[in-house]
C-alpha cells in the first residue's frame, strides 16, 4: 500500500485539530468575560466595560490608587456575588458620562477584577440599601 501525500496531510491536520492543549500552570484557561452591562437603568457597551477594567488594573498592577476614596480598592463580596472568577477582588469606577475614572465622584457603578486582572463582574450601588450593592445584569448572587 502506498502512503500518498494527501493521507500524510489529513493524518497531521487530524492530528493537529485534535491534539489536547497545554493550560496555563494554574490549570485555569483565561478567557475574555466583559461585555455590555446594565447597571439600574444605564447600559454600558463592552468597550466602556472594557476600558475600566483596563484603567482598573493599570492602576492596580502599577501601586497606584486615585480619588478620595483611593479606587482601585479590595471589594470584599460581603454580598456574596458569584462571580466567574475567584477573588482576592478589587473594585475600580465605571462612568456613566463616557470618560475613565481617573479621580473625583465614582458615580454609583463599579467594575470587579481579581488581582490577577481578570474581570468578575459589574455592581452598583443604584437599588442597593446603605451602601451595598447590587449586581448588573450578568452579575448575580
Amino acid at each position: 500500500m502506498q502512503f500518498s501525500f494527501l493521507s500524510a496531510a489529513l493524518l497531521f491536520a487530524v492530528g493537529t485539530i485534535s491534539a489536547p492543549t497545554a493550560l496555563p500552570a494554574d490549570g485555569n484557561v483565561i478567557v475574555t468575560r466583559q461585555s455590555a452591562t446594565t447597571c439600574g437603568s444605564y447600559q454600558y457597551t463592552a468597550a466602556r466595560v472594557r476600558a475600566a477594567l483596563n484603567q482598573g488594573v493599570m492602576y492596580y498592577n502599577n501601586g497606584q490608587q486615585v480619588g478620595d476614596n483611593d479606587y482601585p480598592h479590595t471589594f470584599n463580596n460581603r454580598e456574596g456575588f458569584n462571580f466567574a472568577v475567584s477573588g482576592p477582588y478589587q473594585e475600580f469606577p465605571i462612568l456613566q458620562n463616557g470618560n475613565v475614572y481617573t479621580g473625583g465622584s465614582p458615580g454609583a457603578d463599579r467594575v470587579v477584577f481579581n488581582t490577577n486582572g481578570a474581570y468578575a463582574g459589574a455592581i452598583t450601588h443604584t437599588g442597593a440599601s446603605g451602601n451595598n450593592f447590587v449586581g448588573c445584569s450578568g452579575t448575580s448572587l
